[in-house]
């Protein structure tokens, strides 16, 4: 599976197949969750939450290549990421882009 962010791959002709999208919801733990608050009293990075919004948008971008296989995809181009607090410690992230086939392999 291809996936890009511009909405062409160079040299082969595409036929659109539709919109496909994966989301997923993520939380830490309540301990991780107090230690990430000690760190903004004293700056740095939030480790812990880079690699919860990294394994988040990993599962989303598998949620939306599962959803783009189905449709017989290819490949997926023109990928936006999203992302929004849900509540304290828990983010929402979705991956989406348009399905595509290839007609010149």
């Amino acid at each position: 599976m291809i996936l890009v962010n511009t909405d062409y791959i160079s040299g082969k002709e595409l036929e659109m197949l539709g919109l496909v999208k994966g989301s997923t919801i993520q939380s830490k733990n309540i301990g991780k969750d107090i230690t990430q608050s000690f760190k903004t009293l004293v700056g740095g990075e939030l480790k812990a939450y880079n690699e919860m919004m990294n394994e988040a948008r990993a599962l989303a971008t598998k949620r939306m290549v599962m959803e783009a296989e189905s449709l017989g995809a290819d490949a997926v181009v023109n990928i936006r990421y999203a992302s929004s607090a849900i509540m304290q410690g828990a983010a929402e992230v979705i991956a989406y882009g348009t399905a595509v086939k290839i007609l010149n392999k």
